[in-house]
């Protein structure tokens, strides 16, 4: 089996069975746990897998060639995604320059001019609306959560990342926002209803306008929020706050200096931005190409070393960074549980074959988080350094003044 040969550098804890086409049995890993077994279904899934393991795990799970039969895909990549958070690599060779190679012609994988942009938004975040309900917040936030206790419901934890964003935002009634990707509009009504903001918000998304729209005019809220399809490359008008959430992860590495110019000048000389991006805590790198074919295609999880000079060439003072780890593996984590649970419900509204891409990419972003280096980083910025107090006292302030009412 070719794939023993690979299994053997890149399995180096957990509890591993893998069964052949041959019927033959292997063992990897040290006997902790997670235990998982699986089995290969034939010889061109083995070739495929052991030749490109990045992209073709992910397909032959989904496709039917990987079968998870004791434990569930999730244990396979903890295993598997512990071996790389040790600072090897246990690919081989020809892997290594094949990531080498996408690394070279990333920025064209990213070139995501205004139409290529779109069609990169539209082909996730306008799938059907009832999918994103079998996972989601009733809310529908489709970013990280900040769970203060371990204990924290993913509708609390994520009130909490709002309530959060907002303290860092130091809005005061009857300011102007821009809320850039906007989502399903949960960002925009708290930021309107807790701080009486008025708000702008802008998506590519054909599907989430529709809803946050609907949203807006069911809260009461339509003089105060206006949303848009729109990209940030041709919105108008000067905003005393912007804020940005699990957008900038479509933007591209090329469009970087672009989004923060567009950023200033679209903000007050006294007005404050917020950034809340994933980010790699390891460096520059390249998108996962099972992520970028399939899920995010044109996406990119920047280093903070890649976003901030163009943050500094704009004439901004960065005032707070900060830096979120495992609460994203957490959040994660709740999706793919709720999901796991909402399994027939999603075959029903696409098919088995489409749960078990989601699935794999639902557990393999928790593995990243958890052992690949991944982390949520929140910038704050402003082109005035006394537009936000000299020290955090206010962020706990605020949160102090506004409760959490969620379970």
């Amino acid at each position: 089996m070719w794939l023993d040969l690979l299994l053997k550098r890149a399995v180096t804890s957990g509890d591993l069975e893998v069964t052949d086409w041959h019927g033959r049995h292997y063992h990897y890993g040290d006997g902790t746990p997670p235990h998982v077994a699986i089995r290969i279904r034939d010889a061109a899934s083995d070739r495929r897998i052991c030749l490109n393991p990045h992209l073709a795990l992910g397909e032959t799970y989904m496709d039917g060639g990987l079968i998870v039969e004791d434990g569930e895909i999730a244990d396979l990549l903890e295993i598997v995604g512990r071996s790389y958070g040790t600072g090897f690599s246990p690919d081989p060779w020809y892997v290594r320059a094949n990531r080498r190679l996408r690394y070279g012609l990333r920025r064209l994988q990213q070139w995501n001019v205004l139409p290529r942009a779109m069609r990169n938004v539209r082909h996730h975040y306008d799938l059907s609306g009832d999918l994103y309900d079998l996972f989601l917040d009733s809310d529908r936030q489709y970013s990280c959560a900040y769970f203060l206790n371990e204990n924290d419901s993913l509708e609390r934890a994520q009130e909490q990342k709002k309530r959060h964003i907002a303290a860092k935002l130091l809005i005061e009634p009857g300011m102007r926002v821009l809320d850039i990707g906007c989502g399903w509009g949960g960002m925009a009504i708290y930021l309107a209803k807790k701080c009486g903001a008025r708000v702008t918000g802008i998506t590519l998304s054909r599907e989430q306008a529709k809803y946050a729209a609907e949203r807006v005019r069911r809260e009461g809220l339509a003089d105060r929020i206006d949303i848009r399809i729109e990209d940030y490359r041709r919105s108008e008008g000067r905003f005393d706050r912007i804020v940005s959430v699990g957008m900038f992860e479509h933007v591209g590495v090329g469009f970087y200096p672009t989004f923060f110019r567009r950023m200033r000048e679209l903000l007050t000389d006294r007005g404050v931005a917020l950034l809340h991006t994933i980010a790699r805590a390891d460096g520059p790198g390249v998108t996962n190409p099972f992520i970028a074919k399939y899920i995010f295609p044109g996406g990119y999880i920047p280093a903070v070393s890649e976003f901030q000079p163009a943050i500094e060439r704009n004439a901004f003072y960065l005032t707070d960074l900060e830096i979120w780890r495992l609460h994203y593996a957490d959040t994660l984590k709740h999706w793919r549980l709720r999901f796991k649970a909402a399994w027939e419900r999603a075959a029903s509204l696409y098919d088995e074959r489409f749960c078990r891409m989601w699935e794999f990419y639902l557990a393999g972003s928790e593995m990243a988080f958890r052992h690949g280096g991944h982390v949520v980083a929140q910038a704050q910025m402003s082109p005035d350094q006394t537009a936000v107090p000299l020290t955090r006292d206010y962020i706990g302030e605020f949160e102090r003044a506004h409760p959490i009412e969620a379970n």
